[in-house]
């Protein structure tokens, strides 16, 4: 099993998660299109041109999405009861097409459930950040995980 139980976390751990992803035209076509999100800054070219940013920009909700399945399997695959909430979104730097994104995580709290005696709450901080090292989106996750058997 590739994710950490509760009971194998402590606060600070840190993890450079390995797999990178280049964001494709397709990607955030299809994600727009599958969310119907219309916004032209996502799927029209030529209004994308005539933006500030001059292109295509990267539909926000695709990054976020990336970032936290970039970290899933070294951070709770298989020990996962829930995700509890995801708090402090921002995304300080645009994202374009052809992008190269990684993610890094940190253990940033952890608490025992009072409720279930066989898991506990897990507070990551993720980070996403492009090919030139800045960071294009960033969350606190909290995770309901499940504890070690005894």
């Amino acid at each position: 099993m590739a994710g950490k139980f509760f009971d194998q976390w402590q606060i600070g751990d840190t993890i450079a998660h390995e797999i990178r992803r280049t964001v494709t035209e397709t990607d955030n076509l299809l994600w727009s299109t599958m969310t119907h999100n219309p916004q032209s800054l996502h799927i029209d070219a030529e209004a994308a041109r005539a933006s500030e940013f001059g292109q295509i920009l990267v539909n926000g909700t695709f990054t976020f999405s990336l970032m936290v399945g970039l970290s899933v399997g070294d951070t709770t695959l298989g020990t996962l009861v829930a995700n509890l909430g995801y708090d402090k979104l921002i995304m300080p730097k645009p994202v374009f097409l052809g992008d190269t994104l990684r993610a890094e995580t940190e253990v940033i709290g952890l608490k025992e459930s009072k409720s279930r005696p066989g898991a506990g709450i897990v507070t990551f901080l993720h980070r996403c950040l492009n090919q030139r090292g800045e960071v294009v989106c960033q969350c606190e996750r909290t995770a309901l995980l499940k504890r070690v058997a005894a």
